[in-house]
């Protein structure tokens, strides 16, 4: 045989997916790197307190509104006020009781809402079955959206226009960067098309300067192992357990595993980590991965809104 012809773009994408092939089919395995959260958002939070401190120290204000007694939820509002606090904003939490009604809820949210000294207003979910969440995130307007799950924060990342990112999808994005996977030009299947993770997470990787071509899949997604073969990033986002496994991983593919469940043995994700290893580039861990990730984003969000808001930062 001759020698191979210059491949052209894509000639040589395939030259490269088939040396990969070749190599695991080999035996030799692929190094895996693991990708943690930790490094990430320390990154973050070093690099937003250092701009806060550079503009010296404005006010900056975070809000958080919990509803009833879930330990959980508690546990978690008070690690974003301990973060918030770490790199200089300062934050305040109003606590409703469980039996709260709809428009005690309404009226604590719009208070914070109109309030000029909160620039990032964050109810926590979930809320107590008797109340609409729908009806209270709408109240919050676009620019204190921190959380970026109002309807508006959507539209706007739809058009592309200044807005806050959810965070756990503008989460795996840091990651992406903090770790130097490229996306430009890149086919990132995304799993799971809910409105809190997957579809956000499938416009961002879309846009102009992150520029991956993205694939929606979800339940009713035909040959899911096939498409995701085919995947230089694999995003899970489902919640079921171990679904993704080595049938799903090209050599070489980075995998992010943004799912999470509980069992008898513990917290996992929908990644079968044992079963990936040595087959994907780089894979999250779970737990100590994606889910880092959320509060310093929040952070960064808060931080953007008072820029939003005018204030030097």
């Amino acid at each position: 045989m001759g020698e191979f012809p210059k491949p052209d773009n894509f000639g040589r994408e395939l030259f490269r997916a088939r040396h990969k092939y070749d190599l695991y089919m080999s035996g030799a395995p692929i190094s895996t790197i693991v990708m943690a959260g930790a490094p990430a958002r320390d990154a973050i939070l070093a690099s937003l307190s250092g701009r806060i401190q550079k503009a010296g120290s404005p006010h900056i204000g975070l809000a958080t509104v919990l509803v009833g007694d879930d330990a959980p939820s508690r546990k978690y509002v008070a690690s974003k006020h301990t973060t918030a606090q770490s790199i200089g904003i300062e934050s305040v939490q109003v606590e409703l009781p469980a039996t709260a009604t709809q428009a005690e809820l309404e009226d604590a949210v719009s208070r914070l809402a109109n309030d000029p000294q909160v620039h990032g207003v964050l109810v926590q979910l979930p809320l107590p079955s008797h109340l609409d969440t729908d009806a209270v995130l709408q109240l919050i307007p676009a620019d204190k959206d921190v959380d970026g799950l109002t309807e508006q924060s959507l539209g706007r990342l739809v058009r592309d226009v200044p807005g806050h990112v959810s965070c756990t999808p503008l989460g795996v994005l840091r990651l992406l960067q903090h770790y130097g996977i490229a996306t430009s030009g890149k086919h990132a299947v995304v799993i799971g098309r809910s409105t809190l993770v997957g579809l956000p997470l499938s416009v961002l990787l879309a846009r102009k300067g992150i520029d991956a071509t993205v694939t929606l899949a979800h339940s009713r997604t035909e040959n899911l192992a096939a498409i995701c073969q085919t995947a230089d990033i694999v995003i899970s986002a489902t919640g079921v357990a171990r679904s993704i496994t080595a049938e799903h991983v090209a050599p070489g593919a980075t995998v992010i595993d943004v799912g999470i469940s509980r069992t008898e043995s513990g917290i996992v994700g929908d990644v079968d980590a044992v079963s990936v290893t040595g087959i994907a580039g780089a894979l999250t861990p779970m737990p100590g991965g994606t889910g880092i990730m959320t509060v310093a984003c929040l952070m960064e969000n808060t931080v953007n809104a008072a820029a939003m808001q005018g204030v030097q930062v």
